[in-house]
Formats: structure tokens, C-alpha cells, sequence
């Protein structure tokens, strides 16, 4: 199995809804064989009257499927009313949420048991099956409780936004491992002479992830340098350039290279540390479009922007070079930048929030905050995006009054108490 085919299995592991409720039911099926035979052979028998416990399985059973129903209707409904609320780009880390997944387990393997237990009821029936149906079905009300309690905390603004932050700081440290710190490799201009050999693409899609080490492994097989032209994140249409290669690699069979690359209908997080600042840009744009006019949410997403810009202000964002054991370059590719960060995550917000106070000052405590606590050389960005928010106050709010609390820094957005220096 190629890596492209090992990354989709994983892919499909970690987001599928469905694929561990389904191994739920076979394993009910073997679950209630196992619990029968142990009754059997130790002769365990119930009290009560095997009609009785028929009855009272069979009601168990229907009631859990009604139940498995309304619980996947509302769960749908409640993440469609959240996407319209927030944005469709959400779906993803709530479908995902290992929470959802084990709650519809639970349900599927007490339904199984319960059905599956009706069928060994004869003269009598087994005691050790019958209890673990009886109270599975009470560990499926308890898991329930917590469900809705998780799903009602993870879909406000509040929650989703710090569960995509959360994702992003994780990417962020994979794709960016070394502090800003740390000695790193020079990164002098890369001159590798003329290409020898272009790859175009033969799917159609957005690349989700690559296969560095392998690639690597690749060129020094083949004594290349191999360059993956699209970043991650790009939708890249048949026949693009997906690779180029230099310094030879014309015996490379193309069918490798493709198997390198994954791609997808839409992006994930995964190697994609910019795609955690679009969704919150989404949250926030869409609370402070003139249909909604909620600020508030637009400062959740700076609070928690803010947050992955101080961590990722702190990485050493020099990557996309790939060099061998003998210092010569084997793999090269794009990667964001702190200009791409900083752009991304305050160019939409300041545009469409730029008549509102609350905006204005959060983002104007966002970024002095920023320049006071990373580096000297992330500053220059920070204290030109500053400026903008200025100019944007002095176009939006003519009244002096207002254009003067605009000025003025406040991590709360309108509310909270000046700092002291």
C-alpha cells in the first residue's frame, strides 16, 4: 500500500461518522455470543420470567433505534443551523470530534446487544446477557447527557472557535517544529539550474497533505531535487504542474510521485497551518456582516486568532527546503510565511469590522500586544497593520469622540479597563 492510499485510510478513520457504529454492530453480534456462552457453561439463569425479560429487551431495542434516529436528525440539524451561524468549514471538526463518534458507538452496540439477546431467550433466560443489555441501555442515557451537554458547548461561537484553535497549534508545531531561536539552515537562494523534467497533475483537487519523507528518499534514489509546485491548500486542476524536477530524475516513475500527494474536495488541517486562521476569519466576517451584526463573535475569533499568532510568531517559519545528509538539496516546497499569517488573519476582519468600535480596539490590542511580546523581526508587519487600523478609524468614524475610543486598545473590544504601562 502507497502512502497516498495509507493517508486516505487514516483520513477516512479519523473523520468518518459511521465507520465505528457499523464495526459496533458486529461487535454486539460477538459480544452477545461471548456473554451467552459464559451463561451457558456456568449455568447463570435469570429470575425472571423469560417472557418478562423478552418484553422488556424487545422494548429496550425499539426504544434505542427511535432513539439512534433522533439523536443523528437533531445532531444533523444542529451542525447545519451552526454552519449557517458560523461557517460551512466547521462541518469537518464536528464530524470529527471523537466525542460524536464514541456517543453513536455506545447507542449502536447497546441496540445490537438488546436485539441480539432477544434471540437466546428460550426455557429461561441467560442472566450475564440479560443484565448487560439492562444496564447498556443506562450507560447509553448517561453518554446521552454528556452528548448534548458536549454538542451545546462545542457549537457555540465560543467552543468551535477554540476547538479549530486548538487543531491549528498542532498543525503549527508539526509543520514549524523549530523555535525561532533555534540555529537553522541559511536560506540562500536556491539556484539549481534549468528544469529537467515537469510532472503534471491527473487529478483534480485540493492537495491535502505530501509525503516529504518519501519524496526525499526519492530524489536521493534518483540523485534529483524534486519541487512540489503547489502548496498545500491549493486546488490544482489536470494538468498543472504538481512537480519539477532538477539535476536529472528522468528514470523516476511518474506513478510514484502522484502516489505522494493526497487530494481531496476540500482542505483539511492537517499540513494546512493557514486553513485554522481562515475558518476563524469565516466566524468572525460572517458575525460582522450587515446581516448578522454581531461583533462579538468577530472578537471571539480575534481572541483566539490572537492566540495562534503569538505561537506562531515564536516558530522558525524558514521550512520548504529539504536537504540530505550530505547538505545537498533534495526536496523543495511552499510554505506560508509570517506575512501570510499576519495578512490572513487581520486584512478581512479589519475590513469588514472597520466601522465597529469593539473591532477596532481588539484588533489594535492584538497587535501591540504582539509586537511588545514576539521577536524584533516579526515588529515591522505588525506596526504597519497597526497603522492601518488607524487610518481605517480615521476613514469610518468622523466624530472625534468616536474616532478617539476607536484609538485606544482593549482586549475586551468595548468594556474593558485600560491597561497600565
Amino acid at each position: 500500500m502507497n502512502w497516498r492510499w495509507r493517508y486516505q485510510l487514516r483520513h477516512f478513520l479519523n473523520t468518518s461518522i459511521w465507520f465505528l457504529p457499523t464495526l459496533a454492530i458486529f461487535a454486539g453480534i460477538g459480544i452477545t455470543r461471548g456473554l451467552v456462552f459464559i451463561d451457558h457453561t456456568y449455568g447463570l439463569q435469570s429470575r425472571v420470567a423469560p417472557d418478562s425479560v423478552r418484553a422488556l429487551l424487545g422494548t429496550i431495542a425499539a426504544s434505542l433505534f427511535t432513539f439512534i434516529v433522533f439523536v443523528s436528525s437533531a445532531l444533523l440539524v444542529a451542525v447545519q443551523l451552526a454552519s449557517a451561524q458560523l461557517t460551512p468549514r466547521v462541518i469537518a471538526v464536528i464530524y470529527g470530534n471523537p466525542m460524536t463518534r464514541a456517543a453513536l458507538t455506545v447507542f449502536v452496540l447497546t441496540f445490537t446487544i438488546s436485539l441480539a439477546a432477544i434471540v437466546h431467550i428460550e426455557d429461561h433466560a441467560p442472566y450475564l446477557t440479560t443484565q448487560v443489555a439492562a444496564y447498556g441501555c443506562v450507560a447509553s442515557l448517561i453518554v446521552f447527557l454528556i452528548l448534548i451537554d458536549h454538542v451545546g458547548k462545542s457549537l457555540r461561537p465560543s467552543g468551535a472557535l477554540r476547538a479549530v484553535a486548538v487543531i491549528g497549534r498542532t498543525v503549527i508545531k508539526s509543520v514549524y517544529p523549530l523555535p525561532l531561536s533555534a540555529e537553522v539552515t541559511s536560506s540562500a537562494p536556491i539556484n539549481e539550474g534549468p528544469v529537467t523534467r515537469m510532472i503534471p497533475c491527473r487529478s483534480n483537487g485540493v492537495v491535502l497533505a505530501f509525503d516529504a519523507i518519501g519524496l526525499v528518499g526519492l530524489a536521493e534514489k534518483y540523485d534529483c531535487m524534486i519541487e512540489l509546485v503547489p502548496q498545500v491548500g491549493d486546488h490544482v486542476p489536470v494538468g498543472d504542474p504538481l512537480f519539477r524536477l532538477y539535476r536529472g530524475g528522468d528514470a523516476i516513475p511518474a506513478k510514484m510521485l502522484h502516489h505522494s500527494v493526497a487530494f481531496g474536495v476540500e482542505r483539511t488541517m492537517e499540513q494546512d497551518p493557514t486553513f485554522a486562521f481562515r475558518i476563524m476569519v469565516d466566524i468572525a466576517s460572517k458575525g460582522l456582516s450587515p446581516a448578522i451584526n454581531d461583533p462579538t463573535t468577530g472578537v471571539l475569533a480575534i481572541d483566539q486568532i490572537h492566540y495562534l499568532l503569538r505561537y506562531v510568531g515564536g516558530r522558525d517559519l524558514d521550512t520548504g527546503m529539504v536537504r540530505d545528509r550530505a547538505g545537498r538539496l533534495r526536496l523543495l516546497y511552499r510554505t506560508p510565511d509570517w506575512e501570510d499569517f499576519v495578512r490572513l488573519a487581520v486584512t478581512e476582519i479589519r475590513h469588514f469590522g472597520g466601522e465597529s468600535i469593539q473591532i477596532a480596539r481588539r484588533l489594535r490590542a492584538m497587535l501591540e500586544n504582539l509586537i511588545q511580546n514576539l521577536p524584533e523581526s516579526r515588529g515591522e508587519l505588525l506596526r504597519k497593520e497597526l497603522s492601518k487600523v488607524g487610518r481605517s478609524s480615521e476613514k469610518c468614524f468622523t466624530e472625534p469622540d468616536d474616532r478617539a475610543l476607536a484609538d485606544e486598545c482593549d482586549a475586551q473590544g468595548v468594556g474593558g479597563r485600560k491597561s497600565r504601562t
